[in-house]
């Protein structure tokens, strides 16, 4: 009787156990269970993926009913806040293209599943869920019931310590001590001694050499067999298949020729291929860590946050210097950096970073506010629980919902060639052994192993991740932050660049402030610089830095309008701060209209202003000269055009300039830009901007020692590397010529390293050790190049 594989998991069904349901045959009932779940929720496509890929559903009645206590669900979760929570789960049973599509969809077997997106490398799993529809134990039934149990541990996210595979490590050691003692009791059939002692051992040794041939055949290179049968059951063909498939027909050659007696076989070729190809591996994993950016470094993110001592004084500090205990002060559209209690009366706190929602909700004193969390109204004080983690804001700001959609060329080509590289290199290996075995066996054998050995598409795989990733890390430490790779690429398409003025070519630490207007009481200054205290706006941070330090007092109803100023109450006193025309002053006089300033009513009565005399940022002159030989230059400001001539007689003579623009002007001026065939840069400080961040091609938000970043923004700029601006653009063309160049570079070691192949003058020992020297030599040459070009002077 032929045995029966069940339909979903495919294990075989014992005899008299099966269970028929709609024309299948499953092993258990669970399976049947999980098969229904699909097939009433369409998503019977899943088995398209890979036949039978779900992993039998096992019993776990009541194993997680822990995920009903408070206390462990607060460890657990991620993000909690209203109804909407966030878990990231650990799931072992991640490891085709099925299982990415299943969990990805999650939504459609459970109703309160926003969204669930899988990092295949973690093999984990983050979910969007709504707690008021599903719970989280819900939620981890249905994933035991589908077989994808997750793994949680407690001590895990208490300690928060990783476990280390080293199992890489321990087949590399095991290949080496088979490969150097193989090639120590193989020097006798080298030399073809005649001795009789040598004679009379020699199938001893053969056997001792067969057996230390087996740990490195079975152990060592087992994971190259583990990803060609993963790869062929999924049908996306990749580099192990051809590689499993000659180290397999080596062994079987080497142990047919030993049993016959026709030889000493290829064990020693064996065991030198795996001991290189696993090296060229080692290679590879620490080359990534040491390029990877996680962007978990200290030197990353130009963001601080004002921190208070308990003398009331108040310290601009990076946030990596945060530590458990510390107040913060965080002003309207700050981000709240870190978890913390709240200890201010009230706050509004916007959570779109996080949930991509921007509905604000309301926080009262005592209670958990969530990095992430953006800062809407008064200014608050919170008390810091944990210390900052970095590699979360990056999560924040990479957030899925605020990505661009680009083409990316490279990965298209790649891909392509990828997807082609495995079935043309076994047509070539095959036809070479066609070939040469009427000819030579030994040599025909010696080709078919080279050729699936010596090409390889890694070089192709990496070039592209190994040339962005070392940009980027080159960038962040010239203190250029973006937010992902794609960002280099869109770099080097820019043609247009738009500039915002106040905060952005002016500075915000240097500036002549004048009073113009009626004598203001202390009283009131201490007013105006507490309201002012509350707003991240550069003309209000320059403002309350030049106007003396004073005590605090409350402020109330703060609103801050974007573009137009701040209104407020503070000892029961109406407060406006802004512009002439939100102040309701009436200005008759031209002139006064031409300067930049922040004006003052309090209690409906107006005072006067405080003017401004910008300070441009050092360099500004030459960068625009340098940018304008290639580029279009536009300069767009809420400000009156008071700075005209400032501007003109400093900026190119082409550069066009436009005042008194509202954010939604800006935004409309950018898509016009667009619609001509402009790839628009546009650089802002990320308070008024942030529509015209997100609308142009590439976003770029300057930072100056201020805690707020913009989804919207794609990269972050120090302001003090604002004028090496042309320099960052030049090097990201350079980063697409380098991926060109090492392009040709390992299409040109392919055809090269096949043509020796081929023609059997190249032995497979020789092609495990060129292959990852390779990759080594691709990785090299990028990093030298970028290194090259990022230390030139680039004009």
């Amino acid at each position: 009787m032929r045995e029966q594989s069940c339909f979903h998991c495919g294990l075989t069904i014992e005899q008299n156990e099966e269970i028929d349901f709609d024309d299948k045959k499953f092993c258990c009932t669970g399976c049947k269970t999980v098969y229904e779940i699909f097939s009433s929720n369409d998503l019977t496509s899943y088995y398209d993926f890979e036949k039978s890929p779900g992993a039998t559903p096992q019993d776990i009645a009541g194993k997680y009913d822990f995920l009903e206590n408070d206390a462990i669900l607060s460890k657990v979760l991620e993000f909690q806040e209203g109804n909407t929570a966030i878990v990231s789960l650990n799931i072992p049973h991640i490891h085709c293209s099925s299982c990415i599509w299943i969990l990805e969809n999650l939504n459609r077997l459970q109703p309160g599943i926003s969204i669930s997106q899988v990092n295949f490398h973690e093999k984990k799993v983050r979910i969007n869920f709504n707690s008021d529809v599903v719970s989280l134990k819900e939620i981890v039934n249905l994933l035991c019931s589908i077989g994808y149990e997750p793994y949680i541990s407690l001590e895990n996210y208490e300690t928060a310590k990783a476990k280390v595979d080293r199992s890489l490590t321990y087949k590399l050691g095991v290949a080496f001590f088979c490969f150097g003692n193989i090639m120590l009791l193989s020097f006798p059939e080298y030399f073809e001694m005649k001795e009789f002692w040598l004679d009379s051992y020699k199938p001893f040794f053969r056997l001792v050499i067969f057996l230390l041939a087996l740990p490195s055949f079975l152990y060592s290179a087992s994971g190259y067999y583990v990803s060609a049968y993963h790869s062929i059951k999924t049908r996306m063909l990749n580099i192990d298949i051809p590689i499993a498939l000659g180290i397999i027909v080596m062994f079987i050659r080497s142990s047919y020729d030993m049993l016959m007696d026709h030889g000493p076989g290829f064990f020693d070729s064996l065991a030198s291929l795996v001991f290189f190809m696993l090296l060229g591996k080692m290679f590879q994993i620490k080359t990534y860590s040491f390029l990877s950016f996680e962007r978990d470094f200290k030197s990353y993110f130009p963001i601080a946050v004002t921190k208070i001592h308990k003398d009331s004084s108040e310290e601009n500090v990076a946030i990596y210097d945060v530590l458990k205990g510390d107040r913060l002060l965080i002003r309207n559209q700050e981000l709240i950096p870190v978890d913390g209690i709240l200890i201010s009366e009230s706050a509004e706190i916007d959570y779109s970073f996080v949930t991509g929602e921007a509905v604000p909700i309301t926080k009262k004193s005592g209670d958990k506010v969530f990095a992430g969390g953006k800062q809407i109204g008064k200014v608050i004080e919170m008390e810091v629980l944990h210390s900052v983690s970095q590699s979360y804001l990056t999560q924040l700001w990479s957030n899925e919902i605020f990505q661009k959609k680009v083409d990316q060329k490279h990965k298209t080509i790649t891909d392509a060639i990828s997807h082609y590289f495995t079935p043309i290199l076994m047509l070539i290996a095959f036809t070479g052994f066609g070939y040469w075995i009427s000819i030579d066996a030994n040599i025909a054998f010696n080709v078919f192993t080279a050729v699936l050995i010596v090409a390889c598409p890694c070089a192709l795989a990496l070039t592209a991740p190994f040339t962005f990733g070392n940009i980027l890390r080159i960038l962040g430490k010239k203190k250029f932050y973006l937010k992902n790779a794609v960002v280099i690429e869109q770099l080097a398409k820019v043609d247009t660049i738009v500039f915002d003025k106040t905060g952005t070519i002016t500075t915000n630490k240097k500036s002549n402030i004048v009073y113009e207007g009626n004598a203001i009481s202390d009283s009131d200054n201490i007013l105006i610089k507490n309201v002012l205290r509350g707003s991240n706006h550069p003309l209000s941070r320059m403002l309350y830095d030049f106007l003396p330090e004073t005590k605090r007092v409350q402020v109330d109803n703060f609103q801050e309008i974007t573009g137009k100023g701040i209104l407020a109450v503070a000892a029961d006193k109406e407060i406006k701060i802004g512009s002439g025309q939100f102040v309701d002053d009436i200005v008759t006089n031209s002139s006064e209209i031409e300067k930049t300033a922040l004006h003052i009513k309090i209690d409906g009565v107006y005072f006067g202003k405080f003017v401004f005399q910008n300070q441009y940022r050092e360099g500004l002159e030459d960068l625009f000269s340098m940018l304008s030989r290639e580029y279009e230059i536009k300069v767009l400001s809420g400000d009156n055009d008071g700075e005209r001539g400032n501007l003109e007689a400093i900026l190119p003579k082409d550069t066009e300039l436009i005042f008194n623009q509202k954010p939604e002007q800006k935004l409309e001026y950018i898509k016009k830009l667009q619609e001509k065939g402009k790839n628009v840069m546009m650089v802002g400080d990320g308070l008024n901007d942030a529509g015209a961040l997100a609308q142009s091609n590439v976003g770029i938000s300057i930072s100056e020692n201020v805690n707020v970043f913009s989804p919207a923004c794609d990269a972050i700029l120090d302001a003090s590397e604002f004028s090496r601006l042309n320099y960052f653009l030049k090097l990201s063309h350079k980063a697409i010529l380098v991926i060109k160049m090492s392009f040709g570079l390992s299409l040109l070691y392919n055809v090269v390293g096949l043509a020796f192949a081929v023609t059997g003058n190249l032995l497979p020992i020789v092609a495990a050790i060129i292959m990852p020297l390779s990759t080594i030599t691709i990785v090299s040459f990028v990093t030298l190049m970028s290194n090259y070009f990022s230390n030139k002077d680039l004009k």
